[in-house]
Order: structure tokens, then sequence, then C-alpha cells
């Protein structure tokens, strides 16, 4: 539970910049594709090329030592953007924000996988993973309260500060869980040995066609699920001229009851279809996303902000049932004593492309689509980007094939307890 409370601080400070993207542009004079730099681009980074390294030590030394200092660094870097003058001042500290979040997932998906058995791994996955849609609606209620009451300065400093008491609640309540536990004996007692040399990961890794398509797959989801994340509060506040506090009510609320529903039902699904479909982990994100891709299309261009909310729920439910059955696959793949690097690598690919790329496309084709569509050039941008969800569904149909198949840990892999 408190790896989900530090999860949830990790989203609050990770996407309160995105209702914050109003006033932050109006004070500093900012355009589209600067937002999309400063919000995207400049966590990515650090975030992604960290995360690697991070989880290469988190794989030989306590995991919940490395999560308890991420906290508390995140934290500090997100009350540090409150003090910014200027865009490369605010670039730079989101730049330390992705520097203490790159510590925090991947060892925290090793952690929870020595903690249950493969069966029940969806299921806790989705529970670990709640802390997306419940930090990043916390991130825009606060964000968007704070905001309007005091300003976007106050915002950064009064979340980023809250944060640090949860840094020391991981290192004194979180338990260090033996490596392997829940495996077959050659898997368990690889893990109980060490760590393999980051070579050897790396080449193992390779070998791997089902995870690299779960992470393909991911990647393209998330690029628009960041954008989505990021630009939603500009949609509603363009579209239905709304002011900051109201824009926060709306979105937040849509991905408070969409992502906690879509969340909690893909991990439960997840571990019902992977009993009887070895594909299963891979097989519902692919329908899930086939079907947001109408379900959102018609809520950019729905009539009214009721049912403008109610089909932007129902397609955030659809875009996040994804999360619990994927890295739930992953750990599945990836034998014990890797799991915390190929976790790494699996939010490397996964967050590179969505925070880096997503964010900044749907900016920058804003601005390009301005002269054509005036005022409604961000709805035809998000519009376009549901290309992406295309692409994640098939990435995962194929994957489901290559975990239906039974090679998807390798010819040389150990097996795991089913």
């Amino acid at each position: 539970m408190i790896l989900l409370v530090a999860y949830i601080f990790n989203f609050i400070d990770r996407q309160i910049i995105s209702v914050l993207a109003l006033p932050i542009k109006q004070d500093l004079a900012l355009t589209d594709r600067e937002l999309g730099l400063m919000g995207g681009i400049a966590f990515a980074i650090f975030y992604t090329t960290m995360a690697i390294p991070i989880a290469w030590l988190a794989d030989r030394t306590k995991r919940v030592n490395i999560i308890a200092v991420s906290v508390a660094l995140w934290s500090l870097f997100t009350a540090f953007c409150g003090l910014a003058q200027n865009f490369w001042q605010l670039f730079f500290t989101r730049m330390g924000v992705g520097v203490g979040e790159a510590g925090g997932v991947a060892p925290s998906y090793a952690l929870i996988a020595d903690l249950f058995p493969s069966e029940r791994r969806a299921s806790a996955m989705a529970l670990f993973s709640l802390g997306v849609p419940v930090g990043s609606a916390l991130g825009v209620f606060f964000g968007g309260w704070i905001a309007d009451h005091l300003d976007w300065r106050a915002a950064f400093l009064i979340v980023g500060l809250a944060g640090l008491p949860i840094a020391v609640l991981v290192k004194l309540i979180v338990k260090e869980p033996p490596r392997g536990g829940f495996e077959r004996a050659h898997d368990a007692s690889a893990a109980r040995e060490g760590a393999p040399p980051l070579a050897e990961v790396a080449r193992h890794l390779l070998k791997l066609p089902g995870f690299w398509l779960l992470s393909l797959g991911g990647a393209s989801a998330s690029a628009l699920n960041y954008g989505l994340l990021f630009w939603m509060p500009s949609f509603f506040g363009r579209t239905f001229h709304l002011g900051v506090a109201e824009v926060s009510w709306y979105y937040g609320t849509i991905i408070l009851v969409g992502g906690v529903a879509g969340i909690w039902l893909g991990g439960r699904i997840g571990d019902h279809l992977a009993k009887t479909l070895p594909g299963g982990f891979a097989l519902l994100p692919a329908v899930a996303f086939t079907l947001a891709i109408p379900t959102i299309a018609a809520a950019l261009f729905a009539p009214s902000l009721p049912l403008s909310w109610m089909l932007f729920a129902l397609g955030q439910m659809l875009t996040m049932a994804w999360l619990g059955p994927v890295t739930a696959g992953v750990q599945h793949i990836v034998p014990s004593s890797m799991r915390a690097v190929g976790s790494s690598v699996f939010l490397f690919v996964v967050s590179l492309t969505g925070m880096g790329f997503g964010i900044f496309f749907l900016g920058m084709m804003s601005d390009w689509m301005t002269a054509r569509y005036g005022e409604a050039a961000l709805q035809y941008s998000i519009l376009y980007g549901l290309s992406l969800y295309v692409l994640a569904a098939s990435l995962f149909c194929w994957a489901a094939r290559i975990l239906a198949s039974g090679a998807a840990r390798g010819p040389d892999a150990p097996s795991v307890k089913s």
C-alpha cells in the first residue's frame, strides 16, 4: 500500500504541470511547442536514461532504499519548479523531477513481482498502477485549486514538499522480499546467486520478441496517453471556455473515474484470461484500444460538456486497461534476477516515446494546424493522434500470438509456477 501511495505522489508531481499549463503559458509567454518540450522531453530525457543504471543497481542492492531516495528527489525538484522564472529554469527543474522518478517505478515492479505469484500479478500490478489515475487526478484537482486560490508557483511548492514524508514511510514500512520467491528452483536459485552482468541481461532481452512487442505496443499507446494527460486540460479550456478550477474538476473526475475502473477491470480480466488464454495479457489491451478509437473521436466533437465527459471517461477506462496485464506480462517473461533492469528497459521504451514524443507531437501539431483550424487545432491534433492506438492494438495482437506460442520467455528461460 505504501508503494501505491508513493506512486500516487509520482503522478501528482508528474501531471500537475498539465493543469498548470494555462497559467504558466500566460505568465512566461510560452508557445504550445515550448509547453510540449517542457512537459514532455524535459522530463523524459532523464527519466528514461537514468532508469536503466538505477535499475541495474536495484537488482544488486535493496530496492526499498532506492525507491525511498527517489521519492525524496522528485518531491524536492517538483518544489523547485515553483521557483522557476523562465522557460529554461522550468525545463531543467522538470529534468530533475525525471531524475528522481527514474528510480521509483522499475524497482517497484520488480519488488511487487517477488511479493505475488504469477497468477495474481496482473491484479497486483493493476492495484499498484492505480497510482496513475489517482495521482494524475489529484495533481489536476489540487494543482487547479491551489493555482486558482494562490498561483501556479504555490501549487508546485506545496505538492512537492508534501511528498517528502512519503520517502520516510517507504524506508520505514516497506520490507524487502526475497528475490525469485515464487519462481521454480532454477529461476529462484539464479535470483539468489545475484543479478547477471548488464551485457548478459541485454543479450537475453534481445532474444525475447514478446518482451519487445509488449514494449512497443505500450510505447505507441503511451505516446497518445501522455499527450492526452498533458493537453486535455487545455482542450477543455479552449473548447468549452472553462477556467482553471473548472478544468481541474471536469478532467480530474474523468481521470479518476475512468482510470480507476479501467485499471481495476484490466487487472481482474487479465488474470482471468491468462488462466485460459496464454496470450490474454496482450489480447485484452488490443481489444480495449480498438474500442477506444471511435469513443475518443466522438468525445472530441461532442456537442455538450456532459456528453463529452461521459465519452472521455469511457475512453479513459479503455485506454488504461492495459497497465496491469502488460506489466504483469513483462514480469512473467523476464527472469526474476533481471526484473528491475527488464522493467526499466520496458519503461525506457514506453516512457521515452510517450513523454518525449507524444506530448511534444500533439503540441507541435496544434501549432501547425492553427492556421487552418483556429481554436479547434488541438482537437484535430488529438484526432489524428488516434492513429497511435491503431498501431498499439496491432502490436498487442502480434504479442498475443507470441505469448500463446509459449516461446515468449526465450528458448533457455526457466519456467515459472502457474
